[in-house]
């Protein structure tokens, strides 16, 4: 995951409710300057999604979010998504994602799953929910005895502290929804999006 998302400091997180809305909604979010995308397993539109994304969105790398079964890892790998993660795992999930031809970053929300997540030979976790269970305190104190380790916060991320984030050297990149507003999603405003999209990428030159 660390080679994969190299240069990578924001991944926006898709719900997609609307099939019809992956490419335009994707497209947007590329052409803004965020190419790598999370699109999470909530909704029954998100592998039709998926499919159309990688098809038709040059220059996106589409990861699955919310993967929490084995049945999850493999429509991963069917779909040909770049990468999978996880608000949590499982020994049943790392089993499955140890087999798979792409790589996973599972999510721990304390110490003893991060070391748990170790004992597999993982060093990138997904913090979640990062803002309820400690955010900025809780990776500035474990950066101590897990100087190697990397986090993608995820969970109460916005405008407002995204950059207080990425300040942290133990920080690979941050996750969030706050690029895709429901209400302009719900009125297709995609230019709007390139645009939150675009001003993102360019805070403090992220991109």
């Amino acid at each position: 995951m660390r080679a994969l998302l190299a240069g990578t400091r924001v991944i926006p997180v898709i719900t997609l409710e609307c099939v019809e809305d992956a490419v335009p909604m994707a497209r947007a979010l590329v052409n803004g300057g965020l190419n790598v995308l999370e699109v999470t397993l909530r909704t029954p539109a998100a592998a039709e999604g998926i499919r159309r994304i990688l098809a038709e969105v040059e220059g996106a790398t589409v990861g699955t979010g919310t993967v929490c079964t084995p049945a999850q890892v493999q429509l991963s790998a069917d779909l040909g998504c770049d990468f999978m993660i996880s608000p949590g795992f499982t020994d049943q999930l790392l089993a499955a994602a140890a087999q798979a031809p792409l790589p996973l970053m599972p999510g721990i929300a304390t110490v003893s799953e991060l070391m748990r997540g170790m004992e597999y030979g993982y060093q990138d976790f997904k913090l979640f929910p990062a803002e309820a269970s400690g955010g900025i305190a809780l990776l500035k104190a474990i950066s101590g005895p897990f100087a190697n380790l990397r986090f993608c916060p995820t969970g109460g991320i916005g405008l407002g502290n995204f950059l207080n984030y990425l300040d942290l050297p133990n920080v690979l990149c941050v996750g969030g929804s706050w690029l895709l507003p429901a209400d302009l999603v719900a009125a297709k405003r995609w230019d709007d999006i390139e645009q939150l999209a675009r001003e993102t990428a360019n805070f403090r030159g992220i991109k």
